[in-house]
C-alpha cells in the first residue's frame, strides 16, 4: 500500500484516538483535535496528565480507552512515541499516523520499522491537514510545495 493509500484508509475512519494532545488551549495539537471533532470524526484525546480536553473525556494512556480504537494519531515528542507504538501493537491498532510538519515531529525510524515489522499501517510523517477534504488553502499550498521539494 501506498503513503497515500494509508492516508486515505486513515482518514476514511470515522473513530480515532489522538495520543499527546496538549492541555494548552491554543497548542497546535489542540487545533487538529478540534478540527477532526468539527469534521464528525469520534476523536478520543490522549494525555497523562489530563482527565478532560475540550469536554471530551481524555484517556491518560491508549490501553484505557474504551471502547478500543484502532486508528491512532502521534503528536508526541519522538521519546514517546517508540514506547507508544508498542502499546498500539498490544492493543491491535491497525493504523498509525505519526505527525510531522517541521522537524521531526513524533517520527522516528525505530517506530516505523517496528510498526511495518508488526503489520501496522504507518504514515510516517506528514500534517493531516495537508489532506483533509476542503483544507484551508495555506494547506493545500502546503501539500503542493512538499510534493515538489
Amino acid at each position: 500500500m501506498t503513503v497515500i493509500e494509508r492516508i486515505r484508509d486513515f482518514l476514511a475512519q470515522s473513530r480515532l484516538a489522538i495520543v499527546g494532545v496538549s492541555r494548552q488551549p491554543k497548542d497546535f495539537s489542540r487545533t487538529l483535535f478540534r478540527e477532526f471533532l468539527a469534521r464528525g470524526y469520534d476523536a478520543v484525546p490522549i494525555n497523562p496528565a489530563a482527565d478532560e480536553i475540550d469536554g471530551q473525556t481524555c484517556f491518560h494512556n491508549l490501553r484505557d480507552v474504551q471502547p478500543p480504537v484502532d486508528t491512532v494519531l502521534f503528536m508526541t515528542a519522538p521519546a514517546v512515541t517508540d514506547s507508544v507504538v508498542q502499546e498500539c501493537a498490544a492493543a491491535g491498532v491497525k493504523r498509525v499516523w505519526l505527525y510531522r510538519a517541521g522537524g521531526r515531529g513524533a517520527v522516528t525510524a525505530e517506530a516505523v520499522q517496528f510498526c511495518e515489522e508488526q503489520g501496522i499501517d504507518v504514515v510516517p510523517g506528514e500534517c493531516p491537514f495537508m489532506f483533509l477534504p476542503g483544507a484551508a488553502w495555506y494547506h493545500r499550498l502546503h501539500r503542493l510545495l512538499h510534493r515538489m521539494s
